[in-house]
């Protein structure tokens, strides 16, 4: 279901609620592996109905289906500095709250003046500061379930020339040295404490290994890239073997940053 409103997204909740359906929701589907066999129950879509996006003095505000890459282009134009970072997110403004997105040293938790939220059973309330319990790649969203129903952004005044040129340098760095010419899931791994995923798993020799149709990038190895028909399973069983190879070499377990969904055997 996609909701046209947020009235709607709190009848879908309640009525779920009511009728015992487990709930699954997606933004864009970024940093996202999702079973072979689907998802069951009601599946959620923040689409761009709940995408509206305001500006004012000093602050943004978006709702969670909107694109976070949106959000900050909106910003820039309005002369307000702070989500420039977020221009190359690919996500919407929900997920991003979910994972705490971030890129280039920033993540979103430096602008989130609050969220509104809705839970199971379809109260709404607003949550600020300590209670979104927002640390590096997690937020209480992955600890309760809410929804994020949109977010305010505190900002401050900038040049729309230089945040724009600012943006412009993020993404171009971003197209040197990520594998947009295959389907990914983002990056697969969070970066552990004083490291980097990508080289941990460079220097334990995965980089470029297969399994099906997917494939540890050449470019970057801590992307799974699709290079035709990989399955899910074929998916999870190179992050499986890759996770093993860097903990026979280095001795780091690294943790998952991209989220599993769905029916998973």
């Amino acid at each position: 279901m996609e909701p046209a409103s947020p009235e709607d997204l709190v009848a879908l909740v309640r009525a779920a609620a009511r009728l015992s359906v487990p709930v699954t929701v997606l933004g864009r589907g970024t940093n996202v592996l999702v079973a072979d066999r689907g998802i069951s129950g009601l599946t959620i879509r923040m689409d761009q109905a709940l995408g509206r996006i305001e500006t004012g003095e000093r602050f943004i505000r978006a709702g969670a289906g909107a694109r976070l890459a949106a959000a900050a282009g909106e910003a820039a134009a309005r002369g307000l500095a702070g989500l420039a970072f977020c221009a190359t997110i690919p996500g919407s403004v929900g997920g991003a709250l979910v994972t705490n997105a971030g890129a280039f040293d920033h993540c979103l938790s430096e602008v989130v003046r609050e969220v509104t939220v809705v839970d199971r059973a379809g109260r709404v309330s607003v949550l600020a500061g300590p209670a979104l319990r927002f640390a590096y790649r997690t937020s209480i969203f992955k600890e309760e379930p809410l929804v994020a129903v949109e977010a305010c952004f505190d900002l401050r005044e900038g040049d729309p020339e230089l945040i724009r040129r600012e943006m412009d340098e993020y993404l171009a760095h971003r197209r040197q040295t990520q594998p947009l010419d295959y389907p990914s899931a983002g990056s697969v791994f969070k970066n552990p404490p004083g490291a980097f995923a990508g080289r941990l798993i460079e220097e334990a020799g995965a980089k470029g290994l297969s399994r099906g149709g997917a494939m540890v990038s050449p470019r970057h190895a801590n992307f799974i890239v699709n290079t035709g028909g990989a399955t899910a399973a074929d998916v999870w069983g190179l992050i499986n073997t890759v996770r093993e190879m860097v903990l026979r070499k280095s001795g780091v377990e690294l943790a998952l940053e991209v989220q599993t969904v769905g029916d998973w055997e």
